[in-house]
């Protein structure tokens, strides 16, 4: 799984997520102009989405991989029914 972060990465994403967040709070919270608290929500939207996309990638590089390549039919389908709810729930957003 060379490439993708470790979900230590993933954590040290998501601390720096968390406080944007309290950042936004705080600007809200001082009044500050309406365009720059959506402008600092959005990036945090994108930053999620970002880490989103790594856990995503690595579930796929390693479980699904692993599931596919592997000698047990109901294993694969298994994964491959995971996948699909997440499409789904994923549409949903």
């Amino acid at each position: 799984m060379q490439g993708y972060p470790s979900h230590e990465e993933n954590i040290i994403s998501l601390k720096r997520i968390e406080g944007q967040v309290r950042g936004v709070q705080k600007m809200i919270g001082q009044r500050e102009y309406c365009v720059d608290i959506l402008n600092q929500i959005h990036a945090i939207i994108c930053a999620l989405a970002r880490v989103e996309d790594k856990i995503l990638e690595k579930h796929f590089e390693g479980c699904v991989s692993n599931a596919v390549m592997g000698k047990s039919s109901g294993n694969k389908q298994r994964k491959l029914e995971e996948i699909m709810q997440l499409i789904r729930q994923f549409r949903k957003v």
